[in-house]
């Protein structure tokens, strides 16, 4: 396993970790989501991620009862959760990044993963109706009360991302180190444009997700359509609709030809992609079956085969390299 710096913190992260969305306390088993956190942890890593909307609360509640039956030393594996949208009330406070949600939020979190302190704490979504400066206020505090260690955004913009470090700056508060934003073959403009000028300016940490985009590029939607799987969960009809396009598809033919000729698999190339940008500081994983996961967390050993030939060959199969700004 490769390690690396959170951005420009200390935390060294593995460049592959593990995510919990739609798989645990909702589509796997808890003895499954068991078995993908031991076969990650045995592959070298060291950063498991969740939130408290995943499975409204359940998704923190599987992934706390097995750490704490595993009983790993607690230095050896970082865990996150993300704060805005709850776990499933709707009633004033029960979502946003107010003070009071923040917190109660983070106690939340604490209590369902059973740990004394949450590694990396994000803001899972922007909040219109919240001064940005009590956010930072709070996640600041947070902090301060070793509560949590690190905290960070989520599908947030650039602007708004630099807005929160003005505000740390002004008034002596820490900023954001880590941002998760979607990142794979299909979904580039962020991290490949939009926070070019942050990488280089205040060195963003990110812990991108969906490599496989949402498991189009496992290439097993290329035939016939499979049971048990993300896109034919119930309430996700429209990220069936967007993610299956014909010409999304004949995109995906063409990239498993790539995988083919380098002697790897398709998820392999694509998770090894993700992780060739040298902004991206860690590769969230996913799975229902341990088997998928298995294999993706060898997708490091593709990393050397991407040459700039391949990946300008890749780039000509995808037609979507984001232009950079003229300045």
């Amino acid at each position: 396993m490769e390690y690396r710096r959170l951005g420009k913190s200390g935390l060294q992260v593995s460049a592959l970790s593990l995510g919990s969305w739609l798989t645990f306390g909702k589509q796997i088993s808890d003895d499954i989501a068991e078995e993908l956190m031991i076969a990650a942890y045995d592959a070298g890593v060291n950063f498991f991620d969740n939130a408290e909307i995943y499975a409204r609360g359940k998704s923190e509640i599987v992934m706390g009862n097995i750490l704490k039956k595993l009983e790993w030393d607690r230095s050896t594996y970082i865990v996150s959760s993300k704060v805005f949208f709850g776990t499933g009330g709707k009633l004033p406070n029960q979502t946003g990044l107010s003070r009071k949600h923040i917190i109660e939020g983070c106690h939340g979190a604490l209590k369902r993963l059973q740990v004394e302190y949450i590694d990396l704490f994000f803001c899972h979504r922007p909040d219109k109706n919240t001064p940005i400066e009590e956010t930072v206020r709070t996640m600041n505090d947070l902090i301060s009360q070793g509560k949590i260690f690190y905290w960070g955004t989520s599908e947030w913009s650039a602007q708004e991302i630099m807005e929160a470090h003005m505000v740390a700056e002004k008034y002596g508060l820490i900023g954001p180190t880590m941002e998760q934003p979607q990142y794979n073959m299909f979904h580039r403009d962020k991290m490949e444009v939009e926070y070019s000028q942050i990488f280089k300016n205040v060195g963003l940490g990110t812990t991108i997700w969906s490599p496989l985009a949402s498991g189009v590029l496992t290439g097993k939607y290329l035939n016939e359509f499979p049971e048990d799987t993300r896109l034919g969960m119930k309430g996700l009809e429209w990220l069936k609709e967007r993610s299956l396009s014909e010409e999304r598809l004949n995109k995906v033919r063409k990239l498993k030809s790539v995988a083919d000729g380098l002697g790897t698999s398709l998820p392999k190339l694509a998770v090894a992609w993700c992780a060739k940008n040298p902004n991206v500081s860690t590769v969230i994983l996913g799975g229902s079956k341990v088997h998928h996961v298995k294999e993706t967390l060898e997708s490091l050993e593709v990393l050397p085969q991407l040459t700039s030939e391949i990946m300008q060959k890749i780039d000509g199969i995808l037609e979507n390299k984001p232009v950079p700004p003229a300045f």
